[in-house]
Parts: structure tokens; C-alpha cells; sequence
């Protein structure tokens, strides 16, 4: 079967205003910051969703979209108590036995530690899963291709809308997330890929004094 194509419409813009829409970005993207400490302020459903919309047009491996989100609100906070449990179980696990000395030392200068009180305090938790295979018409698997890596290209985008919407995030990362399944009441199918956390920074949020490498460093020109 021929590929069904449509005109792109796309707008080239003049070299000035790439140049300014680049730079203004990347001062933006630059303020960026991962935050541990929320404030409790609501954050509406609808900015969310607008994010997550922008997530959505990622692209991914012959465009299967592998990816699932699922927005955990204040209004469980029976659930919010139970993904906090869960993760600081294996948070805890994870400093005490699962970590090699090398990893702990290269996280001591952040600061992080097995208590996560912002899974309690921040108004949104997005859990991010990855969907392995999907379903065909008649009830078969359908293989994912790229899968990771284009939830990865999703995830990115999410983190950059919500941080130019104005929010604060955190990518949190408990190893394993299997327990997001069990109660998230996602299919064994899908495989957790992080929990962000997602709000307003608390008015007294601090972060570690770190830099970022230099784009000379991270970038080799051939031509």
C-alpha cells in the first residue's frame, strides 16, 4: 500500500528571526532547573493537558506513539500516600544496598536522600510509560519500535512545556517502578519510565550550586 501524503505547509523563516526565536529559547531553556521542593499551590487540569498535548507530537518509531501518561491530581490522597510509600521503599533500598559507593558519591552534591515529600506536596505527578507492543484490529501484538527512545523524545518535550508554561518539575526515578503498575492500574504491557513531578516551586526552594557544560563541550562541529 502507497503511503497516504499530505502537503507539509511549512513557513521558513528569515535568518534574523531564527537567530532571536534560538537564542531567546535557549536563555529560557537555561533557566531551567530540576526542583525537590513544591509548593502546594494548585496548578489547573487544562495546563496540564496543554502540555501533554505538545508532549504528544513527538516523534517516535514509525509513528506507533508509544507512550502513556497518567496525571495524578490532589484529589486521592489515599493514592498519593501509597505511591509515596512505595517509592521511599525502594528509595530506601536503593542508598542502603542496591547503590554502589561511586553512584552515592556522584549524588551527594544534590543533596538527595530516600525522603521524597514532594510526592505528597506538589499538586501533579505525571507517571510516564513506555507501551512495549500495541493491539491489532483482530486482538494480536503489534511491536513497538524504538519505543524508549521515543518516549524519551516525548518526556523531553514534556518537561520543556511545562517548564515554559511557567511550572517547576522533577524527574523521579525509583528503581524498580514496577509498583507504578499495580497502582496505576496500567497493563503489564507498558513499563514505567519515570514519575515527574510537576508545580510551582516553594518560595523558599533551594538548588544545588552546580554547572552545565559549556555547548563547546558537548558538541563536535565536522564542517
Amino acid at each position: 500500500m502507497p503511503p497516504r501524503l499530505r502537503p507539509l505547509h511549512f513557513t521558513r523563516l528569515p535568518l534574523a528571526e531564527s537567530l532571536a526565536r534560538a537564542t531567546a529559547f535557549a536563555a529560557r531553556a537555561a533557566r531551567r532547573r530540576t526542583v525537590r521542593d513544591f509548593a502546594p499551590d494548585p496548578v489547573p487540569r487544562t495546563l496540564i493537558e496543554t502540555c501533554l498535548a505538545a508532549a504528544g507530537t513527538a516523534p517516535s518509531g514509525a509513528n506507533q506513539q508509544p507512550w502513556h501518561f497518567v496525571a495524578i491530581g490532589k484529589d486521592d490522597p489515599a493514592l498519593r500516600t501509597r505511591l509515596r510509600e512505595a517509592a521511599e521503599a525502594e528509595e530506601r533500598e536503593f542508598y542502603a544496598h542496591r547503590a554502589p559507593q561511586a553512584w552515592l558519591e556522584a549524588l551527594a552534591p544534590l543533596g538527595t536522600d530516600a525522603d521524597k515529600p514532594f510526592l505528597d506536596v506538589a499538586p501533579w505527578l505525571i507517571a510516564v510509560f513506555v507501551e512495549a507492543h500495541g493491539t491489532t484490529a483482530d486482538g494480536g501484538v503489534l511491536k513497538h519500535y524504538y519505543a524508549t527512545e521515543s518516549v524519551g523524545l516525548a518526556t523531553g518535550i514534556l518537561i520543556t512545556a511545562l517548564h515554559d508554561a511557567g511550572l517547576a518539575t522533577l524527574t523521579h526515578t525509583p528503581s524498580p517502578m514496577g509498583f507504578l503498575n499495580s497502582l496505576l492500574g496500567r497493563p503489564a504491557s507498558e513499563r514505567p519510565f519515570l514519575l515527574l513531578v510537576v508545580g510551582y516551586p516553594a518560595a523558599d526552594a533551594q538548588v544545588p550550586d552546580i554547572t552545565r557544560k559549556p555547548v563547546d563541550r558537548i558538541t563536535t562541529f565536522l564542517s
